[in-house]
């Protein structure tokens, strides 16, 4: 009988997991920093709905951004 040192399948998720979050949370952020400039431009042009949009854009993706960083500690913590 050979001992199994490392589990390949709980490993690949992880990688997986850690990857897809990495990516998902960087471009939300980036969004949301989108979002600030975008509302900065286009408040000094004088375009109210469009800046309000990129407005609402930015904090969605930056609620986002919180949420998935609460989500990982709550996941850490509770393992």
């Amino acid at each position: 009988m050979i001992a199994t040192i490392v589990h390949t399948d709980e490993l690949l998720q992880t990688i997986a997991a850690s990857v897809i979050a990495g990516i998902g949370v960087t471009f939300l952020f980036s969004l949301g920093i989108w979002g600030a400039g975008q509302f900065a431009e286009l408040s000094r042009s004088e375009r109210p709905v469009a800046a309000t949009a990129a407005a609402l854009v930015g904090a969605a993706a930056l609620l986002c951004v919180a949420a998935a960083v609460v989500t990982g500690i709550v996941v850490m913590t509770h393992k």
